[in-house]
């Protein structure tokens, strides 16, 4: 009985999955007229003459696929008013609309609820499948985003000395700015070079790079962008105010970093502890049910409810705690 309801579950996730993959390739082809990074690569086509990717697409599964990533964002845009899930998928370049990771989301939710019954049989820790999914999926994109800015901020200092040493030789902010992408990996190539693909079509340097730093979300490069506006309107030498900075930022890196390994064992606490609980609960679940089958019912259901939400409070709490901002 629970073998044919996993893999029901399991084809129509893959189903829903691999269904969006017709839009995101119309819409690489979009990015690439309009000349901006593409979030995925375009997907060359298997066969000699290019016609055999074409015909392995089904018209049907791509109008189901329509369908059902227009349902979803009607979705996401009635419960998330602020439109906040998709600028955060971009952030992370996650190469999906907002409606198309909802529905992979919810695929996965309900594949990894199929699993917990089957191998529990108990339908309210079922219920903790589509839970789990949400919070690992919004955590990942969190995750990917705050990798991104680290990675971002790591490499700006060394980026902010290269501008400064071609301003010295001679170039053009602009000039330097280019040759610092091609120098620099991503992400910073990356968002440096959407700043200098809007120069071309005829932003100013300085508002390209303020949508850039409120993109980011990253602190220095705020901080970067209100110097040169300010170097630009009273003067001075914009290469020797880009070596103070690079070498302010890179202090503060290092001073991060010490506060990051200081509340390194704080963090790891929070995690184990949260993850202690339902891990216990499994294991007595798989070992001994009738043990764990009064918390199932009555009065025991609320005391499930309870001491869930206790240890995510708990966890949130400790996380604060050793949060300290430099």
């Amino acid at each position: 009985m629970m073998i044919p309801l996993i893999l029901i579950v399991a084809g129509i996730g893959l189903m829903v999955a691999f269904a969006v993959v017709p839009r995101r390739r119309q819409r690489v082809a979009i990015d690439e007229i309009l000349g901006r990074l593409p979030l995925v690569p375009p997907v060359v086509e298997a066969g000699a003459d290019g016609a055999a990717g074409d015909s392995a697409e089904s018209p049907e599964l791509e109008g189901l696929a329509g369908r059902a990533t227009d349902l979803a964002d009607g979705v996401v845009r009635r419960f998330d008013p602020r439109q906040s899930l998709g600028p955060a998928l971009e952030r992370a370049r996650i190469p999906m609309h907002a409606g198309e990771f909802l529905i992979v989301t919810a695929a996965a939710g309900l594949g990894l609820a199929a699993v917990l019954l089957a191998l529990t049989g108990s339908a309210p820790l079922a219920l903790l499948g589509p839970a789990a999914a949400g919070m690992v999926s919004f955590r990942l994109v969190r995750r990917r985003i705050v990798k991104r800015r680290k990675a971002f901020e790591n490499q700006l200092p060394d980026a902010l000395s290269l501008v400064a040493s071609s301003l010295s030789a001679g170039h053009t902010f602009l000039r330097a700015i280019q040759m610092m992408c091609e120098e620099a990996g991503p992400p910073l190539s990356e968002e440096f070079a959407l700043v200098v693909a809007e120069t071309r079509l005829g932003d100013p340097v300085v508002a390209s790079l303020e949508r850039m730093a409120e993109r980011l979300q990253v602190r220095d490069m705020d901080m970067v962008v209100q110097a040169i506006r300010i170097q630009q309107t009273v003067g001075g030498r914009l290469a020797t105010l880009l070596h103070t900075l690079s070498d302010f930022i890179r202090m503060r890196a290092e001073l991060r970093r010490e506060v990051s390994i200081l509340t390194a064992e704080g963090r790891m606490s929070a995690y184990v502890l949260a993850g202690l609980v339902p891990f216990l609960l499994l294991m007595m679940q798989m070992l001994n049910p009738t043990y764990v089958r009064p918390l199932y019912s009555g009065s025991g259901l609320f005391l499930l409810i309870g001491c869930g939400l206790s240890v995510v409070a708990g966890m949130f709490m400790i996380l604060r705690m050793v949060k300290i901002d430099v």
